[in-house]
């Protein structure tokens, strides 16, 4: 296998609740969960809200905009194709404080990668799914 061979993501089985936040990357958008109870934001989808536990919640578009929280860099090619290093990291969303997710900061130098570093969403198409992957703000 050649060191540009695509490393096979595993990718998530579609439900009712995440459909919107996986598929929400065909047109661009971020989806993620809001409560219209008491207007929380929420990740991972899920039908209802955790903060107060409504059940009026709906996928609802989000700038794409955050900053890295944590991440670590992967040097480790645990399966054929995976091309290392790689950084994996948690990324809090600006919209509201402690709406975070763990994703994969792609387009830079993995060296490059800072704490506190503003980035914005960036979508990968594999089969019917769009991955919320993120780069550095410009």
């Amino acid at each position: 296998m050649s060191a540009e061979a695509k490393f096979a993501r595993k990718l998530p089985q579609l439900t009712a609740e995440n459909t919107p936040f996986w598929q929400g990357g065909r047109d661009g958008h971020l989806l993620i969960y809001k409560c219209r109870s008491c207007s929380d934001l929420f990740h991972p989808p899920q039908p209802v809200c955790p903060s107060c536990q409504g059940m009026d919640v709906s996928s609802e578009p989000v700038s794409g905009r955050g900053r890295v929280v944590s991440f670590t860099i992967n040097h480790q090619a645990w399966a054929p194709g995976l091309v290392v290093p790689f950084v994996i990291a948690i990324v809090e969303l600006v919209e509201q404080t402690g709406l975070r997710f763990l994703s994969n900061i792609v387009n830079c130098d993995p060296d490059d990668v800072l704490i506190g570093m503003e980035v914005v969403v960036v979508f990968e198409q594999i089969e019917d799914v769009w991955l919320p992957l993120f780069e550095a703000a410009q």
